[in-house]
């Protein structure tokens, strides 16, 4: 699993925007950006819906005035579903990225198979990056949910 202070894996994601499909490099994500990222196990689940997301969103103006550029959801799930997810939950100030085949979440080593459920997917966890160096990672034990709330973020900064 990655550990703070490592480099971020190069991997890419994806992004629908109005202009289509958009592939996004570590550069593109990362490069001299004070970042918030949190993952989720998949888009419309409950916890995911009712509870990760909106927080963030909520506290989204709080985190940015702490000197980040930008708060990015990752989940494995594709383009169009995190698109579609971010836009019922008036996420504007969140990018909404896609790990469409967990490139991503497994170069970090923060994947786990679900099996029957989904298949690999995210384990819960928001990470603070500093041009693309992780300075603060907080992982969820299984069925839990408290490092990675958005307040508990926000604290940390």
């Amino acid at each position: 699993m990655i550990t703070q202070g490592q480099n971020l894996p190069v991997v890419s994601l994806t992004k629908l925007t109005d202009d289509g499909m958009q592939t996004l490099t570590n550069e593109d994500l990362f490069a001299d950006k004070k970042v918030v990222l949190f993952a989720v196990p998949g888009a419309f689940t409950p916890t995911c819906s009712n509870a990760h997301l909106p927080e963030f969103v909520t506290f989204a103006d709080k985190i940015k005035a702490k000197g980040i550029d930008a708060i990015y959801c990752v989940s494995v799930n594709d383009a169009f579903v995190m698109k579609a997810w971010g836009e019922q939950h008036n996420a504007q100030e969140i990018n909404m990225l896609a790990d469409g085949d967990a490139s991503f979440t497994k170069a970090l080593g923060l994947d786990k198979d679900t099996a029957g459920f989904g298949g690999v997917r995210s384990i819960r966890y928001a990470m603070v990056i500093d041009d693309q160096t992780v300075i603060g990672l907080y992982v969820e034990q299984d069925k839990e949910f408290a490092v990675s709330r958005a307040e508990a973020v926000l604290n940390t900064l």
